[in-house]
C-alpha cells in the first residue's frame, strides 16, 4: 500500500495531513518543507516531487510572500506578505494535482512580531472554507520560541482553536533555532535555549492535544539556520528520542512515539543526523538554504557558458547578425535554474527515506 492509497493527489487539508504524517512516520521517513518564493520555485519543487513519486511540502515565508506579491509593494502592515501568500497558495493550488503527488501547504516561521500576517493568512483560511468546506492551506507555523514557554503556549492554543475549527494542521516552535533566517535574527541566544527539554515538550502535547491532533511540534536541539563548518553546530538529535519517551511514559506508555516532531536548519546536516532523526519520529525537515544555492547554480552556470551569447540581443560568436533571443528569454535561463534545484530537492527526499512513498 502507498500514500496515494491514503490520501489524494494535490493539496491536503484536515485528518489527511494527519494521515500523511502518521504514514511517514510508521514508516520512518520524514518529508522535506522546501521554502518557495516564486511559482518558478514551486513548480521545481513539484516536479522533483512528481519525479521521485512522493509527497512534498511547500512552504512559504514571510518574506518569500512578499516577494511572491512583488518587491515594489509596500509592506508595512504586512499586507504584501499576506496577498503573496495568498497568491503562492492558489497558484499551489491550481497546479499540484495535476503533479500526482500529494502536497503539503505550510507557512513558515511566524514570529510574534509578524502575526498580522498569520491573521491575513487565517482571514483567508476562513474565507476559502466558506467556499470550499477546506482551509486555503494545510498547515501555518507560529514561532513563538522567544516568548516565554507559557505565554507561547497560550498563543498557540488562542490560535489553534480557531484553525482546528476550519482542518488546520498547526507547527509550533519550543526552544529556539540559531542563526538568520528572512529578518530574524537568533545569531546571539544563549546555547542552552537550543536544546528543549522534555517537559516542555510534554506541556505543549498537552494542551493542544486537548483541543485537535493536528499538530507538530518544532523541539530545538542544537538547531541553527543556515550552513556552517562541521563541528561549528552541535545538534544532538537523540534528544528527539528523549522527547518522545517521556511523552510516551506521561500518557500510559501504549504508543511509543506519540509526538509528531520537525526538524528546523536542516540544510548542511549530516546523513546520520538526518536517519537519528527521522528515527525519532521527525516526520517533516525544512530545507533552504541549500536549495537557494541550487537554483543559483543553473542560474550562474548557464550564464557562465553562455556568457558571449548575452551581451547584447544580436551578435555572437556564430556571427555578427545571430539573434541571441533563444538564450536571453527568460524561459531559457530561468529554466536551467529549475533543473538545479529540482536535483536538489530530489536529494532531500532520497537522503529522508521519502522515494516511492
Amino acid at each position: 500500500m502507498g500514500i496515494l492509497d491514503i490520501v489524494p493527489a494535490g493539496v491536503l487539508t484536515g485528518d489527511n495531513v494527519r494521515k500523511l504524517f502518521e504514514y511517514a512516520k510508521e514508516n520512518k521517513f520524514a518529508i522535506p518543507a522546501i521554502n518557495v518564493t516564486s511559482s518558478s520555485t514551486a513548480n521545481a519543487v513539484l516536479e522533483a516531487a512528481r519525479d521521485v513519486k512522493s509527497p512534498i511540502i511547500l512552504q512559504v515565508s514571510q518574506g518569500g510572500s512578499a516577494y511572491f506579491a512583488g518587491k515594489g509593494l509596500a509592506n508595512d502592515k504586512q499586507q504584501a506578505s499576506i496577498a503573496g501568500a495568498v497568491a503562492a497558495a492558489q497558484h499551489i493550488r491550481t497546479v499540484a494535482k495535476a503533479y500526482g503527488v500529494p502536497v503539503v501547504l505550510h507557512s513558515d516561521h511566524c514570529a510574534h512580531k509578524l502575526l498580522p500576517w498569520f491573521d491575513g493568512m487565517l482571514e483567508a483560511d476562513e474565507a476559502y472554507f466558506k467556499a470550499h468546506n477546506e482551509p486555503l492551506f494545510s498547515s501555518h507555523m507560529l514561532d513563538l520560541s522567544e516568548e516565554s514557554k507559557e505565554d507561547n503556549i497560550a498563543t498557540c492554543v488562542k490560535y489553534f482553536k480557531r484553525m482546528a475549527a476550519i482542518g488546520l494542521w498547526l507547527e509550533m516552535e519550543i526552544g529556539i533555532t540559531g542563526g538568520e533566517e528572512d529578518g530574524v535574527d537568533n545569531t546571539g541566544v544563549d546555547n542552552a535555549a537550543l536544546y528543549t527539554q522534555p517537559e516542555d515538550i510534554y506541556d505543549v502535547h498537552a494542551a493542544l492535544s486537548a483541543i485537535s491532533p493536528n499538530f507538530s511540534i518544532a523541539a530545538a536541539f542544537g538547531n541553527v539556520h543556515g550552513v556552517y563548518k562541521p563541528g561549528n553546530v552541535k545538534l544532538e538529535p537523540a534528544l528527539l528520542g528523549k522527547h518522545q519517551a517521556f511523552a510516551s511514559q506521561k500518557l500510559g506508555g501504549k504508543v511509543e512515539k506519540p509526538l509528531f516532531l520537525v526538524f528546523h536548519g536542516g540544510s548542511g546536516s549530516t546523513k546520520e543526523e538526518i536517519a537519528t532523526a527521522v528515527g525519532h519520529g521527525v516526520v517533516k525537515m525544512n530545507v533552504d538554504t541549500d536549495t537557494q544555492f541550487a537554483y543559483l547554480a543553473g542560474i550562474r552556470d548557464f550564464v557562465e557558458n553562455k556568457k558571449e551569447y548575452l551581451k547584447a540581443q544580436v551578435g555572437n560568436p556564430e556571427g555578427a547578425d545571430k539573434p541571441n533571443k533563444k538564450y536571453y528569454d527568460p524561459r531559457v535561463w530561468v529554466r536551467e535554474g529549475e533543473k538545479t534545484l529540482s536535483a536538489r530537492v530530489k536529494v532531500a527526499c532520497k537522503d529522508l527515506g521519502n522515494v516511492g512513498a
